[in-house]
Formats: C-alpha cells, structure tokens, sequence
C-alpha cells in the first residue's frame, strides 16, 4: 500500500505514529503544511507541493519505503538532537531529486546555523568491522539500540541522489553527535550520488562500515571533518569536493579533510574487515586562517588505525594565512595507518608542506604529481555554489 500526503486532505489517512504515547498521531494541514514525526509503519509518498517540518524524530521501518519526490522540501525544527531522520535496517528511503529539482533538508529557524537539527542516517545490512566469529552488527552512536550491520554486501537501503543537506550535526554530549550524512552498514545496492553537505556542527558525512558507493559530493563548511570513514568501510568515493571558506572559523580540535579509521574509534586493532576504500578523485580547500593555537584544518588526510585507503588524483589547496598541521598522517596512539595505503597528490601552493608534514612510518605509497585537478566541479553546477 502506498499513501500520499496531500495537504488539502486534513482528514486523510496519514502513514506516521506516534513516538510515544503522548504524542497524536499527525496530519495534514489545509494550507499546504504538514509536520513529520514518529515511526513510519507502511510505504508512505510525500508530496512536493507541501511544506513538510520535522519536528521530532522519524524512523523508516523495517520493510517499509519513504518516497520523497524531486523539489521537496523539509524543515528540521531548530531544537536539537531529536530532530533527525532514520532508515532502519531493512528500510529504503527513495530521494531522487534532479539538477533542477533537487530535495532540501534545511533548518526551519529565521536565522539557521550549524547543529540546529541532527541529520539524515541510513542503516543498512552490509558488513562491518568486528572480532574474529562475531556477530556483523553494532548499535547506531546516537541511539545504541537501534542496529545496523550483516553479511549482505549488495544490500539496498534506497537513493539519495540530488540532495542538499544543511544546518545539522546537533550534539549529544562530547562523544556522541550527528553527522550531516551517516551511513551505517549501507551496502552497494544503495545510491548515493550529488549530495550537498553544508554548515553541518560535526563531520559533514561519515561511512560506518558497509560498501556503498557514493559519487558527486559537495562539502561546504563543517566544523569537524569533511569525509569520515570508520568501523570496516570498503566502498569507493568518486568525486569528492571539501571546502572551509575564509570567514567559516568554528571549527573543533582535529577538523580533517579525510579521516578513517579501520575499526571503530581504535579500540579493537584485531579486528577483521577493516576499513580499506578507495577515492578517485578528491579537491580539500582550506581557506580559513588559523587564530592563535586553533588549527583551522589539522589533517588534509589522516589515515589511522588499521584503515588502507586508494586516494588516486587528490589535490589541496591552502589559502594565505591559513595553517595546517600536517598534509598526510599515517600515525596515531591507537595504531598506525596500513602500509598498503596509496596516496597520489597535488598540492597548490607547492610550498613545502609536501616535505616537512607528511607522517608515513609504515612506508605506504605517497606520490606527489604535478597536474591532478581532483574533483570535477562541473557535476555541482546543480548547487548554484560559487568554486
């Protein structure tokens, strides 16, 4: 079964319940206006002619299908950590926007700004990093309970394609927070293609194990890190583009261009599957200048504990007055990088970073070449970003 929202039918059937008892379940409002919240129980349609709020937490059910059509658009109440949406294992979101109609998750506040909402997580069945004979399964960070991970490599959590996604990352406490986009355990039947990550409280986008492939995607001023791999990722990136613009000075105290751990958090270095991905074709720009002691970028690639990454055609630039810790970092008190890892860079200006800020104890292949341009902007042209 299949309902569509439609918000000149308030006393329709709608397809949401309620979070908990204290909550009626919603409607549509006359006037083109509905608000979203709760578990999603049967395959529900929404309607790009109505102006949806989420105004608390929505969870796609398990075996249940949330279509979004092109040039929807949802509001994320500005109030906090329990403003997010969910695709359980075995759930499928559909959001295929297009270049002229692209679907907008944004912040609902007169004057929004990084961390007013959660963000968007997908869960899926595909694996992750685990000990020898254990189960391929860990508990989402925001919410233990709820599951993510398997064995199926190719399983299929829906589309996100031509989607922008700003003003997220509400924080839990220092060790748990939201991210702009989080994959969980999303396997290689899932689509995630131009994607527009911007002014987001954490990392931009963070892969927790799975092998999704994901294309095309812009990051725009996050606090933390721009690309955020972990706990057995094994997909591949193509065309990735960060940015830190000169005014956009948050920023937290390791914020990285690419970071990826092979286990989660370096807290079980045996694992099996560990993270081991591949770039083709990345750009980080950092603009920002530091102040005092506060780097604006830490690392451009920091390659930690367990995790083997391909980087082929990277190229960074730093903008006058900026600073940077290190250009590659391969070394971390929980475990280094895998010597398999190959980086190939070019790096603008060519001012010595290249020598003096490259840790690589574990002799991995780190190749600088003159010419690479990284990501090709031209796929963010839907964005009406100025490069």
């Amino acid at each position: 079964m299949k309902t569509k929202l439609l918000a000149i039918l308030a006393a329709g059937a709608f397809a949401f319940t309620a979070c908990s008892t204290d909550d009626e379940p919603v409607k549509p409002t006359p006037g083109g206006k509905a608000e979203l919240k709760g578990n999603i129980t049967s395959n529900t349609t929404l309607d790009a002619n109505v102006e949806y709020t989420l105004s608390g937490t929505v969870l796609v059910n398990s075996g249940v299908t949330l279509t979004i059509p092109a040039g929807t658009t949802i509001k994320a109440a500005a109030s906090g950590t329990d403003i997010y949406l969910l695709v359980e294992r075995g759930g499928k979101i559909i959001a295929d926007g297009t270049a002229a109609k692209p679907i907008v998750f944004t912040s609902s506040a007169s004057s929004p700004k990084q961390g007013d909402w959660g963000g968007i997580i997908l869960n899926g069945k595909a694996p992750i990093s685990r000990k020898e004979g254990a189960k391929s399964e860990a508990g989402t960070e925001i919410n233990n309970a709820i599951k993510f991970g398997g064995d199926d490599v190719n399983d299929n959590s829906g589309i996100l394609n031509y989607v922008r996604i700003e003003y997220t990352g509400a924080r839990i406490d220092q060790e748990a927070e939201h991210n702009g986009l989080t994959l969980n355990g999303v396997g290689k039947g899932t689509k995630i293609s131009n994607i527009y990550l911007t002014y987001g409280d954490d990392d931009a986008i963070e892969f927790f194990g799975g092998t999704v492939d994901a294309s095309n995607i812009l990051v725009v001023n996050c606090t933390d890190d721009m690309f955020d791999f972990s706990q057995g990722y094994t997909g591949t990136v193509t065309n990735a583009y960060g940015i830190r613009e000169a005014k956009y000075l948050p920023v937290t105290v390791d914020p990285r261009g690419v970071e990826a751990d092979g286990n989660l958090d370096g807290e079980t270095p045996t694992d099996i599957n560990q993270s081991d991905f591949t770039i083709n074709g990345i750009t980080i720009i950092n603009n920002a200048p530091g102040a005092d002691a506060n780097l604006t970028m830490h690392d451009v690639f920091k390659i930690r504990r367990g995790a083997k990454a391909t980087i082929k055609n990277a190229y960074a630039k730093f903008g006058a007055g900026t600073t940077v810790a290190d250009l590659i970092d391969l070394t971390d008190a929980k475990g280094a990088g895998n010597g398999g890892t190959s980086i190939e860079y070019t790096i603008d200006p060519a001012n010595g970073l290249d020598k003096g800020k490259i840790k690589n104890d574990v002799n991995a292949t780190i190749t600088k070449k003159d010419g690479l341009k990284g990501a090709d902007v031209s796929a963010f042209t839907w964005t009406g970003y100025k490069f």
